[in-house]
């Protein structure tokens, strides 16, 4: 069969959609619980102030089917923009045919034709399929760690 695929930026309209895949994330991610209003209040931040980042939609045959949030700061290492990709995730039943592959490479090729000089991502350091899978994209460990400080 077939499948239409699309990616592009999300629209108001897919925020409910977009809501539930980061439930779906949340559950496998040891970090964070999904709470609905919450993960709606970030969303619609980043919808509405492009600044901050983009939000893209993955579609098959019209309907979202995955997503991927790519945060814009700037690296004074790199003395440019650069992209925090978060929040990438294919609905469980899409996975397995190579679309969160053509999602976090539509997410690069935006960024590198945007003038961005590099996408950093974290991810679960138990989940190794999600660790493999970055690394056949090209992304690299890095020595840095992340430390969080809650406000």
């Amino acid at each position: 069969m077939t499948m239409d695929v699309a990616i592009n930026f999300a629209a108001a309209g897919d925020l409910p959609a977009l809501c539930d895949l980061l439930a779906e994330l949340f559950t496998l991610e040891s970090d964070f619980e999904p709470e609905r209003e919450k993960q709606m209040r970030g969303l619609r931040l980043i919808l509405d102030t492009p600044e901050i980042g983009r939000l893209f939609a993955l579609r098959v045959d019209g309907r979202v089917a995955g997503m991927a949030n790519a945060l814009l700061t700037v690296s004074t290492a790199q003395g440019s923009k650069v992209v925090l990709l978060e929040d990438v995730i294919v609905g469980r039943e899409f996975r397995g045919a190579g679309l969160g592959r053509r999602l976090v490479e539509h997410v690069c090729d935006w960024a590198r034709d945007a003038g961005m000089s590099r996408v950093t991502l974290l991810a679960d350091r138990d989940n190794a399929p999600a660790l493999a899978f970055y690394q056949t994209l090209g992304f690299e460990f890095s020595a840095m760690r992340v430390l969080r400080r809650r406000l």
